[in-house]
């Protein structure tokens, strides 16, 4: 078996199609994001990578503030909307059918249709080329109670979240492992895996 070398490319998956609400209550965006993930633990810090042409660009740039909603499988026909439209012409939450309801931090609204979301404040703006990162701690996340077993521990399986690689977008499937499950006792790992 052998391997094709390509010239450098974003050919990396699968990442979160998210949808990135900005503005406020009155007045928000909805802008779909796959150029997004985590790059510190403490503090929490996330990224999301926007092209300067693009309507929401400004508004976060301007407020200093934004929401990662995670996409759940059923709204990945909203998100890929949201990413095919411009904010200057029309009312994405409206056209959607989406609901807006109060963030914990901050004056950003948050999707309510979706399960998990990340409310970011602005550290560093970074031009990169085609699109400037924005750089930000994660200052607070809203989760479902859905989502929340008795024990007060998140199921993320719960959520059914999308994942997009290559222009395609995919449910994310089963579990296959737990973190560290390939260096824990041989009895625990039969165990993760059958769950």
């Amino acid at each position: 078996m052998g391997k094709t070398e390509w010239k450098g490319g974003t050919l990396e998956g699968p990442l979160p199609p998210v949808m990135v609400t900005c503005g406020d209550m009155e007045h928000a965006d909805i802008v779909t994001v796959a150029w997004t993930g985590i790059v510190c633990t403490q503090p929490p810090m996330t990224y999301i990578s926007l092209r300067p042409s693009r309507y929401s660009y400004g508004i976060i740039k301007e407020r200093g503030e934004f929401v990662i909603n995670l996409t759940p499988a059923n709204l990945v026909r909203a998100a890929d909307w949201c990413g095919n439209h411009t904010g200057r012409k029309v009312d994405k939450f409206k056209a959607c059918h989406l609901s807006k309801i109060a963030a914990s931090h901050m004056d950003v609204p948050l999707i309510e249709e979706s399960p998990l979301a990340l409310e970011c404040v602005v550290k560093e703006i970074i031009h990169l080329g085609s699109h400037d990162m924005f750089l930000s701690e994660i200052v607070g996340v809203d989760v479902d109670d859905s989502l929340i077993t008795p024990e007060g521990r998140l199921s993320i399986s719960r959520a059914h979240l999308a994942a997009f690689a290559h222009g395609e977008y995919f449910e994310i499937g089963r579990r296959i492992g737990k973190f560290g499950f390939s260096v824990r006792k041989k009895q625990n790992q039969n165990k993760d895996q059958k769950h």
